[in-house]
């Protein structure tokens, strides 16, 4: 499995495409400008891949720029939990509180929750529900090759955000960290929505904000 990651918008947020045996998944179209989409577009083209599943690790503005425009281009509709499908209809409003261009998102399509899973070449995945920062953020973990995409829940380094966005949680956030991510072994690498990826057992031991809640 491989997993490539882009870096798109004022935002910063991490799309990823990951693939295997040919066949694709892209987590996150945070891709806003024409130029960031063809990005993904060609490094698709690039490796030939089938993009079997698109995927929304939660609902806010900038991890959803581009939704319109690859479930155009690859006929796929977008997968998430259903707790967040009120932020995609609410898209154009976010999009005003942030003076941000946006293309509406189509409706999702087949909802993911908790113990769901997904197959992506031979790849399985499972869905974890972790709601804190949104009520439907849902991280992606592939124990046989040993990382989760973790959407906002965890950052190098940080966690997500909770203060003035609606419908967070900190005790909800901490909770979905403490009891899903961190049960996952050490060595497991971490795919993060905003910065670099890290792993389990480095955030368990350094990050400041998981020090005061043993």
């Amino acid at each position: 499995m491989h997993v490539e990651s882009f870096m798109f918008n004022p935002f910063q947020t991490n799309c990823y495409v990951c693939h295997d045996a040919g066949e694709g998944v892209i987590i996150d179209p945070s891709c806003m400008t024409e130029a960031e989409q063809q990005a993904v577009l060609a490094y698709v083209d690039a490796y030939q891949l089938k993009i079997k599943h698109l995927l929304l690790t939660h609902g806010h503005i900038d991890h959803i720029f581009g939704c319109q425009f690859l479930a155009d281009h690859f006929g796929e509709e977008w997968q998430m939990h259903p707790a967040d499908k009120p932020f995609l209809t609410r898209s154009a409003e976010q999009a005003l509180a942030f003076g941000m261009p946006l293309e509406a998102p189509p409706p999702p399509g087949p909802l993911l929750d908790e113990g769901d899973t997904v197959t992506v070449g031979e790849a399985t995945w499972e869905v974890l529900h972790t709601p804190g920062h949104s009520p439907g953020s849902i991280c992606f973990y592939d124990a046989a090759n040993g990382f989760v995409v973790s959407g906002d829940v965890l950052f190098q380094n940080s966690i997500g955000r909770t203060l003035g966005l609606p419908q967070t949680s900190l005790p909800q956030l901490m909770a979905s960290i403490f009891q899903k991510l961190l049960l996952l072994p050490d060595d497991t690498v971490v795919y993060p929505g905003h910065g670099p990826a890290t792993t389990i057992g480095r955030e368990r031991a350094h990050n400041p904000f998981l020090q005061d809640h043993r």
